[in-house]
């Protein structure tokens, strides 16, 4: 049987991942929280995910076969129990502080007023837990001007200069066509997670991480961006790395399709130049050194799209692993995914979900020697687990049923 179609039959076994008999409550909604919780349950740790009476909005993407099951959230929400509470009743408070009671760590996007109004803020939650990893994500810190204002993934990607960078490149200001900030932010989450979980094994004191995203992603662009920056004054080109920014940094046409081709060190430019005929260029002083091809990226990056149609996909391919020169075709998303590289490694599997049927899964792609991360339950309805979680803990179900409080607004 092919990796693709493995089976896994996600019958809701206990996880025995590296994270097995952590707890981890979720009050998260959309991509940046739900993808933190997803990556935690993969590695073994019982998700509790809280939903709000309709449910994430996730679950009302399109396609889907059946209503709140599309599918971004059979991804999103794998590995996870679902308890659905009103957190406008007390009861449904109440009801989440008994699981928090329990949990090691809690990981919300909710926005820090809306936690203050429901009582939820980190004070209030650590009164019932003191050992409680308490992990909140919003778009800006909580203490600046901005803290409660509403921001998505387009938003921080403004706010943290990454739309200016594609400005610098192509002369337009778009966003990279992917939810980058909520997916660095959610695996940020993980990180800060295991940090103050592995300084509660050795204190046994809980604490509040705050991830505020647009610190999260201003300092993720200015790893490499800082660039000039860095010194004081400021050195030229200031800030932006200039190899990454030149308008020439495109893939290479072929004489069949299109190819990634990056010679990187000395020898691979010279690899590189005599293959293509030009020998003499690896002489020339504006390529001769890695400073020299940083400050003549565009000329360096527009020869290479020049000479590259000479041969095909396939030939570059041969002649690039050969010389060891880093090289692959441009994939779309369809043939990445489906790729013998993605199949043989059982990164997209295909599964039988019990209500809504065959699935692809996107498997967890770091690899363990010992605790592989895997599907321990599919992904569950919205408050299927509500009755089950909460005696669990303790506390009544049925106490839910309780008049909204007026008082409180989330």
């Amino acid at each position: 049987m092919s990796a693709e179609h493995e089976h896994v039959k996600g019958d809701g076994t206990v996880g025995c991942g590296p994270l097995a008999g952590l707890r981890v409550i979720e009050l998260a909604t959309v991509i940046m929280g739900p993808y933190a919780g997803a990556q935690l349950g993969d590695l073994g740790a019982d998700v509790i995910k809280i939903e709000a009476p309709g449910g994430d909005p996730t679950r009302h993407f399109e396609p889907q076969r059946h209503e709140g099951m599309a599918g971004a959230t059979l991804n999103l929400n794998r590995n996870k129990r679902s308890v659905r509470l009103d957190l406008k009743t007390s009861a449904g408070r109440e009801a989440l502080l008994a699981l928090l009671r329990t949990a090691d760590a809690f990981i919300t996007n909710v926005r820090p007023q809306a936690l203050r109004r429901l009582g939820l803020w980190y004070e209030d939650v650590a009164d019932v837990n003191p050992g409680l990893v308490y992990v909140n994500a919003q778009g800006f810190r909580s203490d600046s001007p901005q803290g409660d204002n509403a921001a998505y993934d387009d938003i921080l990607q403004a706010a943290s200069g990454l739309v200016w960078l594609n400005e610098q490149v192509s002369g337009e200001a778009y966003y990279v066509p992917t939810v980058l900030a909520d997916k660095v932010c959610g695996l940020v989450i993980v990180q800060s997670v295991l940090a103050a979980l592995r300084h509660r094994d050795r204190t046994g004191a809980g604490q509040h991480v705050e991830v505020p995203m647009a610190d999260t992603m201003i300092a993720f662009n200015l790893v490499e961006h800082l660039s000039g920056a860095s010194l004081e004054p400021v050195q030229e080109p200031g800030y932006g790395y200039r190899r990454v920014l030149s308008k020439e940094r495109k893939a290479c046409p072929t004489a069949d399709g299109w190819m990634c081709i990056l010679p990187y060190n000395d020898r691979n430019w010279r690899d590189f130049f005599a293959h293509a005929g030009r020998p003499d260029l690896a002489a020339d002083p504006r390529f001769s050194t890695m400073a020299g091809r940083v400050a003549h990226a565009d000329e360096l990056y527009a020869y290479l799209r020049e000479v590259t149609p000479k041969f095909t996909n396939d030939e570059w391919q041969d002649f690039c692993d050969r010389v060891s020169i880093p090289a692959h075709p441009v994939y779309s998303l369809r043939e990445a995914a489906e790729s013998s590289y993605a199949r043989q490694g059982g990164l997209l599997q295909i599964l039988e979900h019990p209500s809504e049927g065959t699935y692809r899964y996107v498997a967890p792609p770091v690899r363990y020697s010992r605790t592989r991360g895997r599907l321990w339950r599919h992904c569950p309805h919205v408050g299927e687990h509500t009755e089950e979680v909460l005696t669990e803990v303790g506390f009544d179900p049925a106490l839910l049923t309780a008049t909204p409080d007026p008082s409180a607004v989330a």
